[in-house]
């Protein structure tokens, strides 16, 4: 399991593509050389020093996920390190963030380094963290006097969430989970997209969160998910998005992990100036089938509730903007939600220690619970024509 940090920046004057290949071997001999010096890191430095498709395109340091900062003796260097999470003890201020490269997730990563966490980002590969490297970069030179910086803070760990075998040790030891994901606009011609990523990808999140006793998840799924009405409905035809939306839900609520259930409006078109002039608006779960926030809004309330555990324990948000909203507290929109658990004080293993059955009987009945056996649309098998005669 590789981790990424941004503690190894490129000096100013050195082109991360390194454009001389005499000194390109010589970066590469360097780092072979030593001793600390793995096969999984030869790779990553490899491709840090190359065009490979499948790397990162600047040095890095995979670092030890035990503190989430680097010595200062030891920068420049590359290390290898697995993480093993039965040797770990969960760190509260560390967060796994699901879906970090997406619009919601790496607002929400940049978020919650401004609140002082330490975030471990999750990616499908890690070119696509280079981006998110970027933004945290440009964003430390504007918060450069929180300590420690907002570089240190940041690691970015591979995983895919269709892998069940990647995940436990990405997550780690943190102590709280937030998942970002869902079915891209992109891959609307691909009709299994929604049931793998919404569905199966949370859900299998979910289960390793739950293995590792995390303090908290936060999942963000949808305004409609658990309750017909328009226009919200019209998403599901991007191949029962919202269906699969509510399986991952009631695969949370199920768990018996801790959990706040974020369900925005739509954010397509809101920019980030929206919070401007649109003030969130938040209500239980099943009151809005339609609205607008933007992403940043989304994000800002997401680091708030990682804050902020005790106002948000076990509750289902939605989330809108309007202008005519009173400006207001988060703090004080979230205590007007209803927790869906009575004992807010309950510790991690004692609320893991609610049985299935009594957390089901509190959960809202899904307006899909005729389809609990529904798998990924599938065309039709065909029938052998009927030879009789008549």
């Amino acid at each position: 399991m590789e981790l990424l940090s941004l503690q190894s920046c490129c000096p100013p004057s050195l082109h991360s593509s390194f454009t001389s290949s005499s000194r390109r071997k010589q970066q590469i001999g360097s780092i072979i050389s030593n001793p600390r010096f793995s096969h999984t890191t030869a790779a990553a430095a490899s491709g840090s020093l190359s065009s490979s498709p499948n790397k990162l395109f600047f040095p890095f340091i995979v670092n030890k996920p035990s503190t989430g900062l680097i010595p200062s003796s030891d920068k420049g260097k590359v290390k290898a390190s697995n993480i093993n999470e039965s040797t770990l003890s969960s760190q509260d201020d560390l967060v796994f963030v699901a879906g970090s490269t997406g619009k919601v997730g790496s607002k929400t990563v940049r978020e919650l380094l401004k609140l002082g966490f330490r975030v471990r980002a999750g990616v499908r590969s890690l070119q696509k963290g280079e981006t998110l490297i970027q933004s945290v970069r440009e964003m430390s030179k504007i918060y450069s006097e929180i300590q420690p910086s907002v570089e240190d803070r940041l690691e970015i760990v591979k995983c895919d969430l269709e892998k069940k075998a990647e995940i436990r040790q990405a997550i780690g030891n943190a102590s709280k989970v937030i998942c970002c994901i869902g079915a891209s606009e992109k891959e609307i011609s691909d009709f299994t997209a929604p049931f793998r990523i919404d569905y199966i990808a949370t859900k299998n999140l979910v289960d390793a969160a739950n293995a590792l006793k995390v303090d908290r998840f936060i999942l963000v799924t949808s305004l409609g998910t658990n309750k017909i009405g328009f226009p919200a409905a019209i998403l599901n035809l991007f191949w029962g998005v919202l269906l699969w939306k509510r399986k991952a839900e009631e695969a949370l609520l199920s768990s018996g992990l801790p959990y706040t259930i974020v369900r925005p409006g739509g954010m397509e078109r809101p920019t980030d100036a929206y919070k401007e002039t649109h003030n969130l608006v938040l209500a239980n779960e099943d009151t809005y089938f339609g609205g607008q926030v933007s992403n940043l809004q989304i994000a800002e309330l997401i680091a708030f509730m990682a804050k902020n555990t005790n106002v948000s324990f076990c509750k289902v948000v939605e989330v809108i903007a309007e202008t005519t909203a009173p400006k207001t507290p988060m703090e004080n929109l979230l205590s007007a939600i209803p927790s869906q658990r009575n004992d807010i004080s309950l510790s991690i293993k004692e609320s893991q220690a609610v049985p299935k059955s009594e957390i089901q009987k509190t959960q809202p009945l899904s307006p899909f619970i005729a389809y609990d056996d529904l798998k990924p649309p599938t065309s039709p098998s065909p029938t052998a024509p009927n030879t009789e005669s008549n």
